[in-house]
């Protein structure tokens, strides 16, 4: 982590041009490269396709085609066989399943990546073969953009991208988590309620009223606490969200694949708020709001900060762009691009302008973390609000199917974000399942308390998004009811495991850290509010190790003590710390254990 991230969260203005950054895999704006002047013959693949065409040096290409991953090229899918057909369907399966039940295909594309281009016959011989293939295996397809391919030949040749997307079943719909960030009244819950309701805004906050939890944030147009929003997409790609009546449940039933959105405070008293959904919620992306009228202002340099030092990938919306001149929407979009490739950042920019940009920059964005797609949008117009749901249809998870796999097999591990009483349920919790499996009726500990033990409690029902679900996987989020269990022995910050985990519970631990800013020195003594995952406490600074104090952009080995009560924490996992104006990031080095380790119950068997 590059200390100069820094000048994001410090007080000086860092707003000097860096150089042009280029992301090491990085394929140019329009999604196609133009081979070097040096590169080698394509002998076999003229010798075997020397009739269709003559390839020249500026021959077009795609990254060779990987072994895994979720895509797949085909020159041409023309009246297989039965044994091919079969093949190919077989092949479908694996790129689904490593796309976690999302695959594209790029039809009139050699193994190799050269852009070689069916006509048009070929090509819809090809699509109608790939449509029946799709069928057998449970999936739908939808072409994402058709290309023409010039080869100097009489005859037009063209190539195809078409995303093949798994129909739900058993509610195993592809969840993605976005977390909103963005200054205070930089359009984010308005933007939000525009995307999952489907009606535009009046300009004055109409569309953001449904988002709303609490009745100062209605009055103050506020967000002061986390919410969460759906919006769902179809095995076809169409939007399915709240538009036609429908209920959460209907939606979760419908889409193959499910954005939710963590709606997060803007307003710098809130910080803390907007910290936690960050490192509790573990969101696959972030997406930050600008005001097109007020430009970088406010909380948005730290926020974007925030993203960089816990490594969530970003892109950013710049919106309210009806109230503007172009002019004023292309000076907020060059000083975004500015900070962006400042060193401490090293983005690539992306300003998106059409549907094949927002296609590029979806599958680039989950591929190389240093592009950085910009959409220029109104809530009010609707303009460019179809291209950011282009984006949103296609973008693919971060972690593929194997990684998933691993985190289901170890044992249960379920965060403790939310605590709530429902009457006639009982008490519920909300958070996220980090690993292993979760059923109803499963029997998991939840700790640890004040004295670092943990209690035995069972699994009662499960909600996610809003509806019933009766097994939970690892990354998904859910609510879990608890019964008649206790409220007054649980708080944010705990963890439900397996019983048959042995949990590192400690007071002191020690992590290596960059003090990103301070205004004077930074020593023992200090006292400062910690973040790691979805623990957030006080902490004390008991010692620092090699040295008697740290300045801005120094880093050491730090221990501290936690001033309330144990938590379980992992050696790894990253630190997030503040104070007033102090920030610093890292992550644990060594844990200090509580030796004596005691479910409750034992206790009571004792006694």
């Amino acid at each position: 982590m590059d200390a100069r991230v820094s000048d994001l969260f410090g007080s000086g203005n860092g707003h000097g041009p860096g150089p042009s950054a280029v992301a090491p895999n990085a394929r140019p704006a329009n999604g196609y490269g133009v081979a070097p002047k040096k590169a080698k013959s394509h002998k076999k693949s003229k010798a075997r396709y020397s009739r269709n065409y003559k390839p020249s040096k500026n021959t077009p290409y795609l990254p060779p085609e990987a072994e895994e991953g979720n895509i797949e090229y085909k020159l041409k899918l023309v009246n297989p066989t039965q044994y091919r057909f079969e093949h190919l369907a077989t092949q479908m399966k694996w790129r689904l399943q490593e796309g976690r039940g999302e695959a594209v295909y790029q039809i009139g594309v050699e193994d190799n990546g050269m852009l070689v281009g069916l006509s048009e016959e070929d090509m819809r011989t090809s699509l109608k073969t790939l449509h029946r293939l799709a069928e057998k295996v449970g999936a739908d397809i939808a072409v994402l953009r058709e290309q023409d391919v010039d080869y100097d030949s009489d005859e037009p040749h063209k190539i195809a991208e078409v995303l093949i997307r798994k129909v739900p079943d058993d509610q195993q719909f592809l969840d993605l988590r976005v977390a909103v960030l963005g200054n205070v009244d930089s359009g984010k819950s308005t933007l939000l309620g525009v995307l999952t309701q489907g009606e535009l805004d009046n300009g004055r906050g109409r569309s953001r009223l449904n988002l709303f939890r609490h009745l100062h944030e209605i009055q103050t147009g506020r967000t002061s606490s986390i919410s969460f929003e759906i919006l769902g997409f179809n095995s076809k790609g169409e939007v399915v969200n709240y538009s036609e009546s429908r209920t959460a449940e209907e939606i979760c039933e419908s889409a193959s694949k499910m954005i939710t959105f963590i709606d997060l405070a803007g307003h710098h008293k809130y910080l803390k708020t907007t910290i936690f959904g960050l490192t509790s919620y573990c969101p696959d992306f972030a997406m930050l709001v600008v005001g097109a009228n007020t430009g970088i202002a406010g909380t948005t340099r730290e926020h974007l900060g925030l993203a960089m030092a816990l490594k969530v990938p970003i892109f950013i919306v710049v919106s309210k762009v009806d109230l503007c001149t172009r002019a004023t929407v292309e000076r907020t979009v060059r000083q975004l691009e500015r900070v962006l490739k400042q060193p401490g950042c090293n983005k690539v920019p992306m300003v998106i302008g059409n549907k094949d940009d927002a296609v590029t920059a979806a599958q680039q964005f989950a591929q190389s973390p240093n592009i950085t797609p910009i959409f220029t949008l109104s809530s009010v117009s609707g303009e460019s609000l179809d291209l950011l749901k282009v984006f949103f249809n296609i973008i693919p998870p971060l972690s593929n199917s194997k990684e998933q796999e691993e985190l289901m097999q170890q044992l249960t591990e379920f965060q403790v974000d939310e605590i709530y009483t429902v009457p006639e349920v009982g008490t519920v919790v909300g958070g996220t399942l980090y690993s292993g499996i979760c059923r109803e009726g499963d029997h998991l500990t939840v700790g640890p308390t004040d004295s670092g033990q943990f209690h035995e409690l069972t699994v009662g029902s499960i909600q996610r998004n809003r509806s019933a679900c009766r097994v939970l996987r690892a990354g998904q989020a859910a609510t879990l009811a608890l019964g008649d269990f206790d409220r007054s022995l649980l708080r944010k910050g705990m963890v439900m495991v397996s019983p048959e985990m042995d949990p590192t519970i400690c007071w002191m631990f020690e992590a290596e850290i960059v003090l990103l800013f301070h205004a004077k020195t930074f020593h023992k003594g200090f006292q400062v509010t910690v973040h790691i995952g979805n623990v957030r406490q006080t902490a004390t600074v008991e010692a620092v190790h090699g040295k008697e104090e740290l300045r801005t952009g120094e880093k050491a080995v730090v221990l501290f003590k936690f001033i309330k009560h144990p938590e379980y924490l992992k050696v790894g996992a990253k630190v997030l710390f503040r104070q007033g104006v102090t920030k610093g990031i890292g992550h644990i080095t060594k844990l200090q254990p509580i030796a004596q380790y005691r479910i409750s119950h034992s206790e009571d068997e004792e006694a």
